[in-house]
């Protein structure tokens, strides 16, 4: 079977497409490079279909599509500040390169659309763990854009009778995530600056808390929906994540321990957009698609280091 994966470049794209290619089948790659890498494609650019072409091309979209069993739509333009910098870009590729996908999924018969959905959904709601039942309640441009797309998808799935299912990410990190520029993921960037002997940078107390998420999991979970019974791909949020809260300030004691080193970081205020604390109720994921996390967030930062020592000193 063949799979169409959208920013199969950036770092959830290209791990989710080494997944696919490792069960056996063929994978195509949608991606314009604005934030994707091709050095995250250059272990498996001789087994991959690639498309250099923007979402907002529905053309060039329309014609991705074809002959796919299903999509990973992961392509969307990332980041709380960018967004808040720039919502009218933000809005630009994240919804309306969302419906081009739907669209071109619709008109040829694509079986199923996996969408990556966002914790930031949620926003500040003091309810812990965050569940899919309740309301969201988005306080960036981003996290808007995101629930802006979960809503295309329910309806693309009632009015057209398409099976989509849209994965709500908890802070997902790995091999391939980009620790460098203004818009880097707080592990990378923590890694990046340790590993140089430099002070990360941290917004805020340090005290916020995440359900971080190892990439093998996300993969693991856009497998198990792809291949779910069709009654349970109606759109509908899922959350994915590990179920358990880990803050800043204690990455940075576990970096500094798995590193070897002991370097203090550098406090400066809370960004606008940014929420406080963030765990995951993950039990519709277990009866909905039969998720379980493969690998804790300890076990996960293990894995990681190798890469990151590798790549980013």
């Amino acid at each position: 079977m063949k799979y169409l994966i959208t920013g199969g470049a950036g770092f959830i794209g290209s791990n989710l497409a080494r997944y696919v290619l490792d069960k056996g089948h063929d994978v195509v790659i949608f991606d314009n490079f604005a934030t994707g890498k091709r050095e995250n494609l250059v272990d498996i650019k001789d087994r991959i279909t690639l498309i250099e072409a923007d979402l907002r091309d529905a053309a060039a979209v329309e014609k991705a599509v074809v002959g796919c069993t299903a999509i990973f739509h992961e392509g969307a333009l990332g980041s709380v500040p960018r967004s808040v910098e720039d919502p009218f870009t933000s809005h630009n590729v994240n919804v309306n390169g969302t419906i081009n996908v739907l669209e071109a999924a619709r008109k040829n018969g694509v079986k199923r659309v996996m969408f990556a959905a966002s914790s930031s959904a949620y926003g500040e709601q003091p309810v812990s763990p965050k569940h899919e039942e309740m309301p969201t309640l988005p306080v960036s441009p981003y996290a808007a854009s995101k629930v802006a797309c979960e809503s295309y998808l329910q309806a693309y799935a009632s009015a057209f009778k398409m099976e989509t299912v849209s994965l709500r990410y908890f802070n997902v990190f790995g091999p391939y995530q980009d620790p460098f520029g203004a818009y880097a993921a707080v592990i990378p960037a923590f890694v990046s600056c340790l590993l140089k002997g430099e002070p990360p940078t941290v917004f805020g107390d340090g005290g916020q808390t995440r359900d971080f998420c190892y990439i093998e999991n996300v993969c693991h979970a856009n497998w198990l929906a792809a291949n779910a019974p069709s009654e349970v791909c109606d759109g509908r949020p899922i959350n994915i994540a590990c179920n358990a809260a880990v803050s800043l300030n204690q990455i940075l004691d576990k970096l500094n321990s798995l590193l070897n080193v002991n370097i203090k970081p550098i406090y400066k205020p809370t960004r606008a957009g940014d929420v406080r604390d963030s765990l995951a109720d993950i039990r519709r994921a277990k009866e909905k698609i039969g998720y379980e996390p493969q690998v804790m967030f300890d076990k996960g930062l293990e894995k990681a280091i190798g890469w990151y020592k590798e790549n980013l000193s």
